[in-house]
């Protein structure tokens, strides 16, 4: 029976202390908190490596025992790195593309169209602008299926410099005359940002493609920028990645920005990249931005472009991106996965039952 009492009061004497263990840790982790503040105020790193040695250093020195040196510094390591990703949850909960910071969905503005709404949007054109008779005949193709967003390449980023580069400002010229002509938007990538005062005289949209997803002064002049904003992920960025992206575009002061998964490079060669279908809904939870599907890209073939749609809908993306071209065969560029006009009004006749396409009036060229 006295046994049993001195083990009953030791198990309270540990109770007690765990308490006290307890409030001294919510006590340190509101400290590594303030910390966390004052060096985002200051722009200073939060992971510290010289003053985490200096700390465990310290507690290895005023160990008392029982615990051994290696165990002690292997505790607080513990300590260390959990106060650590405290000051980084706080940081993400403050991101303005966070929903936590704001939990209603944006719309983004293209003109007079609403993206992100109730319908769902479908941005389509060819690869590159090869001549406005091209885009003219694409870009009347989809005035008549309601499709408003002309996307089309005046400069193009390709991975060999003997490729077709694109038109440059004189592509971007073509594609506001023709989607003047049929009532249309226009988007289209800047590589460049000393290219975007100039691009805005001819473009409703910047897109900011895969290979600049991290091009951080375009994304910077992207955020000075009076236009909506159309970022597609890079081709081995995470989902954290690609938010911060974004991230830098709405810190600087421009929210209309659209977030588009266009796949990533796996060891899959069946397809051009390998579609995270999962970043869809993760994107649509973690942030309030409208979410786009990139299904050419993604894929690298017309044969599967079709599921591979119904799945991004299904999965809650707010719109899907294509690529439409009169004779795919002698495309300047990406020829093996763009998809012609018949094949496009077959795919918007099926589409339209797996989602509430946006619809515009088409405008008579």
């Amino acid at each position: 029976m006295k046994m049993s009492h001195e083990l009953d009061r030791l198990r309270q004497e540990v109770d007690e202390v765990n308490v006290k263990l307890l409030e001294l840790l919510s006590k340190r982790a509101e400290l590594a908190q303030a910390i966390g503040e004052v060096k985002k105020a200051q722009g200073i790193h939060r992971f510290d490596p010289e003053r985490e040695r200096d700390m465990l250093n310290w507690v290895s020195e005023a160990n008392p025992g029982p615990f051994d040196d290696k165990t002690i510094r292997h505790l607080f390591k513990q300590i260390f790195k959990a106060s650590l990703d405290l000051q980084q949850e706080d940081h993400k909960k403050a991101l303005l593309v966070s929903r936590k910071r704001k939990p209603e969905d944006t719309v983004v503005h293209v003109g007079d169209l609403p993206v992100g709404n109730e319908q769902k949007t479908v941005i389509a054109g060819p690869c590159s602008v090869e001549s406005e008779e091209q885009v003219r005949e694409v870009a009347q193709a989809l005035s008549k299926q309601g499709v408003a967003l002309l996307r089309g390449g005046a400069f193009k980023p390709r991975t060999s410099p003997y490729d077709f580069q694109g038109l440059g400002v004189e592509g971007l010229r073509i594609l506001r005359r023709v989607a003047d002509e049929f009532g249309m938007k226009v988007i289209s990538e800047i590589v460049n940002p000393s290219d975007i005062e100039k691009a805005e005289q001819y473009i409703d949209v910047v897109q900011i493609g895969a290979r600049n997803m991290q091009n951080f002064e375009l994304l910077k002049a992207a955020g000075s920028s009076q236009l909506p904003v159309f970022l597609k992920r890079g081709m081995s960025a995470t989902v954290e990645e690609f938010l911060f992206a974004a991230e830098y575009i709405v810190s600087g002061g421009n929210d209309q920005v659209m977030l588009c998964e266009r796949g990533i490079r796996t060891y899959e060669k069946w397809t051009r990249n390998t579609l995270d279908i999962s970043a869809v809904p993760l994107l649509k939870q973690e942030s309030h931005l409208p979410v786009f599907v990139d299904i050419t890209h993604s894929t690298g073939r017309r044969d599967i472009q079709l599921p591979v749609a119904k799945a991004a809908l299904a999965a809650g993306a707010d719109g899907l991106m294509l690529e439409v071209h009169p004779d795919p065969a002698v495309a300047l560029s990406d020829a093996n996965q763009q998809i012609n006009i018949p094949q496009f009004e077959a795919f918007m006749d099926e589409i339209r039952q797996h989602g509430r396409i946006q619809r515009s009036e088409p405008v008579l060229g």
